[in-house]
């Protein structure tokens, strides 16, 4: 049977407060200034990959959308990311971040010593958006709907924990408190007004669980990695990697 728009939006809603990231143990460390300052960095580096990998996902996208409204709409995503003459853009603004915890942007940029599990999550979500649905895809970028709490988490819990924590350093996310608000809000009409059966609500529901899958797999590979009983995977970005402190030498 077909949900109401109330009913598939609270549907909608009750995936975030159930599957979203910030229950994540490793998030209860970071906010909690329980991480060491390598476990921040494999964090950094991890999450920079989903980041520069959002446009892309954004970009093909808008290559399968024939409206033109519709694509005016959507890249403003991949300007907030990617940046604008006036706006230095959300790439920049996380490898400030980088810098501030003592890595060498260029390092972070690369993508080298980015986890195996990582880059398979990321890559699935680039996929997935290119070759699903529409509907499907836009209904996946709905974790945005539960990002501003974690934002707002996070700055005053690296503010109160860490050193490096500034307005520089945490640039990234106070402008997605003010960003993502215009995204989610049309994102979430754009799905409500199209999920019009009980097979296209299924499939929107379906996708913003693998998109929650894949922000809490990211995670688990943190954990496994890098916190007690550590077991970095060849390849992946070790401790001694990548720091300012060689590239000055």
């Amino acid at each position: 049977m077909t949900q109401t728009r109330s009913e598939f939006e609270a549907r909608l809603r009750q995936i975030g407060a159930e599957r979203y990231h910030d229950l994540h143990p490793f998030h209860d460390m970071l906010h909690g200034g329980a991480c060491n300052a390598d476990q921040v960095r494999a964090w950094v580096i991890n999450r920079y990959y989903y980041q520069h990998s959002i446009p892309m996902k954004d970009a093909a996208f808008m290559s399968r959308v024939e409206d033109p409204a519709l694509r005016r709409q959507w890249r403003s995503r991949i300007e907030d990311h990617d940046g604008t003459d006036t706006n230095e853009g959300g790439i920049r603004r996380w490898l400030r971040l980088a810098e501030a915890v003592g890595l060498d942007p260029d390092y972070v940029a690369s993508c080298r010593g980015v986890l195996p599990a990582t880059r398979f999550a990321v890559d699935a979500y680039v996929r997935f958006v290119r070759e699903k649905t529409l509907l499907e895809a836009v209904a996946a970028s709905l974790t945005e709907l539960f990002a501003p709490k974690i934002h707002a988490n996070r700055i005053e819990g690296l503010l109160k924990n860490y050193d490096f924590a500034d307005d520089s350093s945490l640039s990234y996310f106070k402008n997605r408190l003010k960003e993502a608000p215009k995204d989610v809000a049309f994102g979430l009409a754009w799905v409500l007004d199209n999920a019009d059966t009980a097979e296209k609500q299924d499939a929107a529901a379906a996708a913003l669980i693998f998109k929650t899958d894949v922000l809490w797999s990211q995670l688990d590979a943190l954990s496994a990695a890098y916190v007690t009983p550590a077991r970095i995977p060849p390849g992946a970005w070790q401790p001694d990697q990548g720091l300012l402190l060689q590239k000055a030498s």
